[in-house]
């Protein structure tokens, strides 16, 4: 009994802190650009995050997905939780085209080597 209260708490907090924000779909493969607003002492700005996205992990409300971009010829990577009140906005710039569901072999590949063939997709509006 005691566990089955703990478990109705953990989902009213988890529902409290939901944004409500609905984000595009989009897939491992897929280049996007995430619109992130970040704190500097009482500043606030919004900085534009442009990469691949090479996974999404997690379940529900506790979903993620990292972004891969190359910044003066180095990989960095960034992971946004999916539910983050920071991100103002995602827009998916191009459709890949991959076989897998983590890109982890893009780490290792530079240049030409790490380009993604576009995916075709019927926009309905």
């Amino acid at each position: 009994m005691k566990l089955q209260t703990t478990m109705d708490l953990i989902k009213v907090v988890e529902k409290a802190f939901e944004s409500g924000k609905e984000l595009p779909a989009f897939r491992p493969g897929d280049t996007i650009t995430v619109s992130y607003r970040i704190k500097e002492g009482n500043k606030e700005r919004v900085q534009q995050y442009r990469g691949v996205v090479i996974r999404i992990t997690g379940e529900g409300n506790k979903k993620r997905f990292t972004v891969r971009k190359m910044s003066d010829n180095i990989g960095v990577e960034r992971i946004f939780p999916m539910d983050s009140p920071f991100i103002d906005s995602v827009e998916i710039n191009k459709y890949g085209k991959v076989r897998r569901a983590k890109l982890y072999y893009l780490r290792g590949l530079t240049g030409k080597k790490a380009r993604i063939k576009e995916r075709r997709v019927n926009i309905v509006k």
